[in-house]
Formats: C-alpha cells, structure tokens, sequence
C-alpha cells in the first residue's frame, strides 16, 4: 500500500500523549527513551507528566511533537511494512519528523536541530510581543491585503478555509477588527506564545541558518514537501535554506498536500498527537482516505 505520511505540528502536544505506547511498544519506547538519554533535560518527565505550561513551551514542545511522532511512526513500521511512504510533509516543526521518515538524518540529528530551534524561537518569542488568529471562509486576496496594510504576516495557508495571520499584538487587533469590517465573519484569536512565522521570528530563522550550516543532512530518499516552497528540494543547500526561511516564512500547507497529491497514494496516514492534520488534508483531498496514529488503539485499529 502506497501512503503520504504527515506529521503534527506545535499545539497538539498533551500531557501523557504517547505513554500508552510507551508501555506496550517496545519500538516506540526505544524513541522515547533516545529521546530522554540524548537531551539530558527530563523530556520524557515532561511528555508523561506535564506540567501542561512546562509541555507548552517551544522549548520542550517542539522536541516532545518530534518525539511523539516519531515514535509512533516506529510502532506503525513494525506492524505494518506492507505500508510504503511515496511523499511525506509536516506543518511546521513536523517538517522535521518529514525529514526524519524521509531518510534526510537520524533520529539524533533531528532532535539536536529541534532543541535550538525552540530555544531560538523561544527566546524570539519572549523578546516580543505577538500573536495569532485563525480566519475562517474569507477571501485570501482581502486577507493579505488587511495584513499587509496593519504590518501583519500571513502564517498559514492550512486549507481554502482556514488561513492563521500572525504579528505583533496591537497591530493583530487591529487587523482582527479590519478584516470583520470587511465582512470576514469568522475571526479566531489563538492562545500562543508569540507570532510564529512571522516578521517576530526573523532573528530565530537567522540562528537557526548557523546550527543548519553544520547539520548532517542529506537530500531524502522519499519526497519531503517543504512548508516554505511548498515543494521538494533540489539539494541539501536548498533543503537548509528553506528549514531556516520557514520560521519567519509562511507555511504553505494547501499547496504541499496538492503538489504531494500529483504521486498517487491509498491513504494519507498522520503520525504524531492529535487530528488536525488529518481533518485539514480531508478538506484538501476529501476523495483520499484518511488515518492518524497517535495512540495503542489507533495503532491496533488501523487496517
């Protein structure tokens, strides 16, 4: 069987998410305890235990997600190698997961470039002041108009209905009240903690081109679509450049699911907490078929 594999991004993380698999899988224990033994800082304290505050923070999300998918990932290939990945794509930190299932670098090296890229976001994070919305069934061309116009970016192109804008606060505010003026009927603030890919995170995808510069990448053996370009690199170069560009760059998910969409596939499998991708690629491609394995029974349940 043909799939495209997805992993979750930042805000799927829940306390006690992969403990159950955990305790049954031996595959996906061997990631988590990896995990634990590189870092050195109580990752899997964190994972299973919280506190939720402490799991938020980038500094321990974004290697808790990776993690997290990564051994589910691991679960799922020892039960069911029939199941080949032709294309595989991750929304924001899960780009790195992508990387990793695609064969561009260990399971170390991943978790190493996650550790400094959510202590650099962090800290871009505590430097400013941002946040986030998500506008539903407006018209893109008025939204990045209103943004342009209050200094704001757009941060996700997650499907025709759903797009999340991102800036500094006041000047979020004021694009929330422009676009409902303009009639947008839908406006959703988001609790984060700050304005990821936006104009804010400039200086972490600037610290993260040094810690690429030196990272053992290699170009995937399976096609990885990149959030930036919304395609698949030529070189390891470009594959750098584009990690780094992501951070302050809009992630351009709708377009990374149709170009992955182009090789023919069964099922699009998403590993990693949660269900969000698996719902944003059912408004996508709503004719594929759809799975998420991110517990002991949605792992025994798949067929």
């Amino acid at each position: 069987m043909n799939a495209f594999f997805v992993f979750s991004g930042q805000g799927a993380q829940t306390v006690g998410m992969g403990k159950d698999l955990y305790d049954n899988c031996p595959e996906a224990k061997a990631v988590f305890d990896k995990a634990d033994q590189v870092l050195n800082n109580g990752l899997l304290s964190v994972i299973f235990e919280g506190p939720m505050d402490k799991l938020t923070q980038s500094t321990y999300c974004q290697t808790a997600i990776y993690t997290m998918s990564c051994a589910c990932l691991a679960a799922f290939q020892k039960q069911h190698p029939e199941v080949k990945a032709v294309g595989c794509a991750g929304l924001s930190l899960g780009e790195y997961a992508a990387f990793y299932a695609g064969g561009a670098f260990t399971f170390e090296e991943g978790l190493r470039l996650l550790n400094e890229r959510g202590a650099l976001i962090d800290k871009a994070c505590r430097s400013t002041t941002g946040s986030m919305a998500a506008v539903l069934n407006a018209d893109p061309a008025v939204i990045k108009e209103i943004c342009a116009k209050n200094e704001v970016d757009v941060a996700n192109f997650n499907s025709a209905a759903q797009i999340v804008i991102s800036g500094e606060k006041t000047k979020l505010g004021r694009t929330v009240a422009d676009l409902k003026e303009a009639g947008v009927r839908k406006v959703i603030e988001l609790t984060v903690a700050g304005a990821f890919h936006s104009r804010l995170m400039a200086a972490a995808g600037e610290g993260l081109k040094n810690v690429l510069a030196s990272a053992a990448i290699e170009l995937p053996q399976i096609p990885v679509y990149q959030n930036f370009t919304a395609q698949t690199p030529a070189s390891v170069a470009e594959l750098k450049s584009n990690l780094a560009s992501q951070v302050a760059g809009s992630v351009r998910w709708e377009e990374c699911v149709k170009n992955m969409s182009r090789t023919p596939a069964e099922i699009c499998i998403e590993f990693g907490p949660g269900a969000v991708l698996t719902g944003l690629v059912g408004k996508i491609l709503p004719e594929l078929p759809r799975y998420n394995v991110n517990s002991l029974e949605s792992l025994s349940q798949f067929k």
